[in-house]
């Protein structure tokens, strides 16, 4: 199976070939995402909300994004792998952007980072390029940002909204970043903004004329159903599948019928290996 690389992510643009791109925070998503053939897994801060149980990302740490990444890695054999830079690790300094990028390569198993910002961290893009860490950049609704923005709003709209992310893509192109995720912008601009760059935008509510989409998986995937914003499409229910499941084995606990002597052992040695979660083998036998 062909590793995708940053190189095949710019041939993919080149020829039209749309790039799928899903979030991942564990090692057995990232190994069922990795097998259905999706292109990059988004290590994303997404998790302080959908995880962590935040009301939005600015609570997540580099220690925390360096362990969800080292996860992912190990799940992920072909797919390519970006970390989410969080809130503090490169808006202080670009020495500080540095080390935080490098350390999420050396310990977070990351492929590249992703941050958030246009022109004002060209300079901070450029510096962590120097330094053979490729970034991904973020345009558009950056949720770091939410306190400025007045909340998870679109943006792009209006002429000089638009014009400023017209020059914040062209900023984050020439300071050598790979891709940019476009979020949350009028579609039309989106189109515009995509044509106009030689390398891959990535949109979440930024409509189909991307180069790609992202989408958290735990909104395809159904897990909140209370959560369901316009640019997403649900391809699963799992939080009604998930709940029922858990139902059914509290009523089997509650009435005695598990575990039953299919799921116990004796004082006999058992000619069956079982399986743990943890791969066949590793149970008690």
């Amino acid at each position: 199976m062909t590793k995708v690389t940053i190189p095949q992510l710019q041939k993919m643009k080149d020829r039209g070939e749309k790039i799928a791109v899903l979030t991942a925070y564990d090692s057995a998503f990232a190994r069922i995402f990795d097998r259905a053939g999706i292109d990059v897994l988004l290590v994303g801060d997404s998790l302080g909300m959908v995880i962590q149980g935040h009301p939005n990302t600015l609570p997540v740490t580099l220690d925390q994004m360096a362990y969800h990444g080292r996860a992912v890695a190990r799940g992920a054999t072909r797919a390519h792998v970006t970390v989410d830079m969080p809130f503090g690790s490169y808006q202080v300094s670009r020495e500080k952007a540095v080390e935080s990028a490098i350390r999420l390569v050396a310990e977070g198993g990351a492929e590249s980072v992703k941050l958030e910002g246009g022109a004002p961290f060209a300079s901070t893009i450029e510096a962590i390029v120097r330094a053979s860490v490729p970034v991904m950049g973020h345009l558009g609704l950056t949720p770091q940002s939410i306190h400025k923005l007045g909340g998870h709003v679109v943006q792009g709209r209006g002429a000089a909204a638009a014009r400023q992310l017209r020059e914040d893509a062209r900023a984050l192109e020439a300071a050598g970043c790979y891709a940019i995720v476009l979020e949350a912008i009028p579609q039309e601009l989106a189109a515009e903004i995509t044509a106009g760059l030689r390398i891959p935008t990535i949109g979440i509510g930024a409509g189909a004329g991307c180069d790609g989409q992202v989408l958290v998986s735990y909104d395809l995937l159904g897990m909140d159903d209370a959560f369901q914003p316009r640019f997403v499409r649900r391809y699963a229910e799992l939080a009604q599948i998930v709940g029922e499941a858990a139902a059914l084995y509290l009523d089997d606990v509650k009435t005695a019928r598990f575990p039953t002597e299919a799921n116990a052992f004796s004082d006999q040695p058992s000619p069956v290996r079982l399986a743990a979660s943890g791969g066949e083998g590793h149970g008690p036998k």
